[in-house]
This record gives C-alpha cells, sequence and structure tokens, in this order.
C-alpha cells in the first residue's frame, strides 16, 4: 500500500511511503528539491550530514542533490556566454533554490511527487534564460525512478547541463565491488587518465575520477558488508559518470551526469535546447538486500 504524507520540520518534507516493502523516500522541496532519505527493508540507503542540512548557509552534503544547469565546478567560477561573461558556483543553483510542488498521487502501485522549479530575475542574473524543470520522484517497491523535463522558455538556444550527486552509505569501502561500463577513468586529482580494474585504492584522502567512455547504461555496487546489491540506471544522455569519496566518511558517490565539468565553455557533450524545446530523460535507483 502507497502513501503520501507531508510533516512540518525544518522544512516540509514529503514522505513517499510503500508499507509492503518498507520502503520509503523523503523530498524537501525547499531545500533544492532534494531527496534526503531512501530506505529499503527498513535500512537506509543513503547518507546524509544532517548539520549541513539543517544550515541553510551551507551545501547540502548526503541525499540526492540535483546538478543544474551545470554538472561540477567552473574555472574561477566563470563562463561565457554571447560575449558576456557570468558567475556560476559548481553544479549550478537548483540544488539551492526552493521548488514548487506540482502534483502527487499514491496508487496502487506506486507513489509520486512531482516538483517544479522556474526562472527567475535571481537565476537570469547567473544564466540568461527563461527554463522551467519538472522532477518526478516515484517509488516501487525497493525502487525509484526519478523523471526529468528541462523546458526552454527562451526565444535563444539554452545550453545546459545536468545530474545527480548521490551519496550512499557504507560502513567498510573495502568491502565495495564495482561493476561500471568503463574500462577507464578520468583522475582530477593528478591529472591522468587512468585505467579501471575494477575498485578503488581507498587509502587516498580523496577519490575524484570521472568516467567518460561508457559502454553501457547500467552501473552495480555491491556492498558485502551490508549484503546490498545497488543498481543505477540511466538514460543515454548521461554520458559521465563521477565517482567521489573522502577517507575517513561514510558514504561514497556515483553520480550520473549529462556532461563532464565546464562543458558550459568547452561545450563537450553539451546539451543544447531549442527555443520552446523541452528535453526529457530519466534515473532509476534499485535496492536488493540478500
Amino acid at each position: 500500500m502507497y502513501s503520501i504524507n507531508l510533516e512540518q520540520r525544518q522544512y516540509k518534507t514529503y514522505i513517499l511511503k510503500d508499507e509492503s516493502s518498507n520502503s520509503l523516500v523523503e523530498i524537501v522541496p525547499d531545500r533544492g528539491g532534494i531527496m534526503t532519505k531512501w530506505q529499503v527493508s527498513d535500512r537506509d540507503i543513503m547518507y546524509l550530514d544532517s548539520d549541513r542540512f539543517t544550515n541553510p548557509e551551507l551545501s547540502v552534503r548526503g541525499g540526492n542533490p540535483i546538478l543544474f544547469p551545470i554538472c561540477g565546478n567552473l574555472p574561477d567560477n566563470s563562463y561565457t556566454h554571447n560575449g558576456k561573461q557570468y558567475t556560476l558556483k559548481q553544479h549550478g543553483f537548483a540544488r539551492d533554490l526552493a521548488w514548487d510542488v506540482n502534483s502527487q498521487e499514491a496508487g496502487i502501485n506506486s507513489a509520486v511527487l512531482t516538483l517544479v522549479l522556474k526562472s527567475s530575475d535571481t537565476t537570469k542574473q547567473v544564466y540568461p534564460f527563461d527554463f522551467e524543470v519538472t522532477f518526478t520522484y516515484e517509488i516501487i517497491g525497493n525502487s525509484l525512478k526519478i523523471r526529468q523535463t528541462y523546458q526552454n522558455k527562451s526565444d535563444v538556444a539554452m545550453p545546459c547541463s545536468f545530474g545527480f550527486h548521490p551519496y550512499f552509505l557504507v560502513r567498510d569501502k573495502s568491502k565495495l565491488s564495482f561493476e561500471i561500463p568503463s574500462q577507464e577513468y578520468f583522475d582530477h586529482k593528478s591529472k591522468d587518465t587512468k585505467q579501471f580494474s575494477g575498485n578503488f585504492d581507498f587509502n587516498q584522502d580523496e577519490i575524484d575520477v570521472a568516467f567518460k567512455k561508457l559502454s553501457g547504461n547500467t552501473a552495480i555496487v555491491t556492498d558485502n558488508e551490508r549484503n546490498l546489491k545497488l543498481t543505477l540506471e540511466y538514460d543515454r544522455d548521461f554520458s559521465t559518470l563521477v565517482f567521489w569519496t573522502l577517507k575517513g566518511k561514510e558514504f561514497y558517490c556515483i553520480e550520473p551526469w549529462s556532461a563532464p565539468r565546464n562543458s558550459i565553455n568547452t561545450g563537450e557533450k553539451l546539451t543544447v535546447i531549442e527555443p520552446g524545446n523541452n528535453y526529457s530523460t530519466a534515473i532509476a535507483l534499485t535496492a536488493n538486500f540478500f
């Protein structure tokens, strides 16, 4: 049986729940439309730094932050469009703004919540386009689907990249195994391209790598300490998978991006939406305990 409940905490929190699988998703529209919690069989899948979440001055580290209209950072936080320079901070502004709830429905087979983010005078100071972004979160048992539509409401073409930054809970990273459809990655720390052998050296203080040559649309991480198999499926629109983690922190991130960092300057894999058009895509996450 599926349900959607609204709780007034520090922020209004929507709880999508499936009682039959003891699964739930918590979404906070006012804090960047973020999914802060995902549980399957009453067990946490996501990591959340509660102290950062409760401080509105800080970006959220945890849950599943939304990346738009860029993924990653820009040199000096700047880009140029039509000869004019703009300042845009890392991962864009969608994760920092309040989203509106457009609709909600709890049915026999799923629970669905749809959020909308629209351009404003504030966003146009750093990103000079009229847009409307719609996200639909749908919980179906032990799976979560996130459908997205990016609409260009400007009279000029709109360049953008989009993605997610999910933080997954892990107790012992040495017990992780990876199935990523790529044989190499670009290491942002060393600035080298390296061969991928199926795992990482978690003795490093930080791992920040990008898989740019993907041969498939599914990545699997198995946590043998928690007996958890996590499957990420993403549409072909997502050209890059980023893996990031910090030593001593109980999270790892595997992030589907439509384009690598700085694409708004370089044009690499950049999505350009024509005036009046929209662009739709989706990802899905499934958690299986064994």
